[in-house]
């Protein structure tokens, strides 16, 4: 068996060498698998309702609006690239991207510890980076380098490049975990009329990004109208003075006949106080007195609280929140992926009748 084949039967100074290697590589397959999740509609890998879904929601998931994973997969891949190469200067440049990945690792972790929640993936790679941080670190006060072999580099980068390109393969074609819809999504499903698609709409018609997927969702669900059944549920959000006005007015726009034009109204309309509110009732011929007492009615305001409790229930951690079926979408989109998620769901509804 030639010894620079297999690594593992090479002189003991090279074992940190094998160990760097395969924590990479470990690293590289968990983040392949964070980045499938990260940019597909939903999750085909990791429980949404936990860690996973948790961390994925928070601002830091996002850098740049970048998908974390991203650079996750970009630094391993330079470290390992590093540790195939000889000399002070690649010890130098794998101990800087080490450390740096393990300071962002210990972030990550300590982000986790105060949400209260783990994130599996993300903790393998987290204890991975800080691993590799300690063997760079090490052999760059050794100053070892690499085990000599002309098989050794292609090997390991051929490796490297099948543990990227197998999960992200893999997750591609993998179906969503039937698991993530919580029930009270299903609830709504079932109520749809036979062969329509459901489609959730959780929003603050304050929120700017709410504003902006409205104005984009509202064109693709005109052209599949016939097709489409549309559930809105209201989530103002405290930090929006005026969304609060806005949800009651869209409750009673609703109980009148106007649903669908009070929200477009209220999704652009510049004045949400209820002087502007009313203003929209008015434009769109409802009678004012009625629409007055609706807003101010108890069962107005249950309503409001029965869509935040869905949403509550629903895991939901951020606005806007679309389910185009089983398929969730949150925060903002463009178009071209609102369109891949809704054609997706439609084409899913339509195959068990092939």
């Amino acid at each position: 068996m030639p010894r620079d084949i297999f690594c593992l039967v090479a002189m003991r100074k090279h074992l940190s060498f094998c160990l760097v290697i395969a924590f990479s590589i470990l690293a590289l397959v968990v983040s392949a698998i964070l980045f499938i999740d990260y940019v597909k509609p939903q999750a085909v890998f990791c429980d949404e309702q936990g860690g996973c879904g948790a961390m994925k929601h928070t601002s830091i998931a996002y850098p740049f609006r970048v998908p974390a994973p991203v650079f996750g997969i970009s630094g391993f891949l330079a470290i390992a690239l590093t540790q195939l190469a000889a000399g002070r200067r690649a010890r130098i440049a794998q101990a800087v991207l080490a450390v740096t990945g393990a300071l962002v690792a210990l972030y990550f972790l300590y982000v986790q510890a105060t949400m209260k929640t783990v994130c599996p993936y993300c903790a393998v790679v987290d204890v991975s980076a800080l691993v590799i941080a300690g063997l760079s670190i090490a052999r760059l006060v050794r100053g070892t380098d690499p085990p000599a072999g002309k098989m050794i580099p292609g090997g390991t980068a051929i490796a490297l490049a099948a543990s990227i390109a197998i999960p992200i393969g893999i997750g591609v074609t993998k179906r969503p975990l039937q698991g993530n819809v919580p029930d009270v999504i299903m609830q709504e499903i079932r109520e749809a009329p036979r062969g329509k698609l459901t489609v959730i709409d959780f929003a603050d018609f304050e929120c700017p990004h709410c504003r902006n997927v409205h104005r984009e969702l509202a064109a693709l669900l005109e052209e599949h109208k016939d097709k489409i059944y549309l559930v809105r549920k209201h989530v103002p959000l405290s930090m929006h003075p005026h969304a609060i006005n806005a949800a009651r007015a869209a409750v009673c726009g609703e109980l009148m006949g106007k649903r669908d034009e009070m929200a477009d109204a209220l999704f652009v309309a510049g004045d949400l106080s209820p002087a502007g509110c009313e203003a929209i009732a008015k434009d769109l011929h409802l009678d004012i007195e009625k629409f007055r007492a609706c807003v101010e009615s108890p069962a107005t305001r249950a309503r409001i609280e029965a869509d935040r409790a869905t949403f509550q229930a629903a895991h939901g951690r951020g606005l806007p929140t679309l389910w185009f079926g089983t398929t969730q979408l949150v925060g903002a989109h463009d178009r071209d992926t609102l369109r891949k998620a809704l054609e997706s769901s439609l084409k899913e509804l339509e195959e068990p009748k092939r």
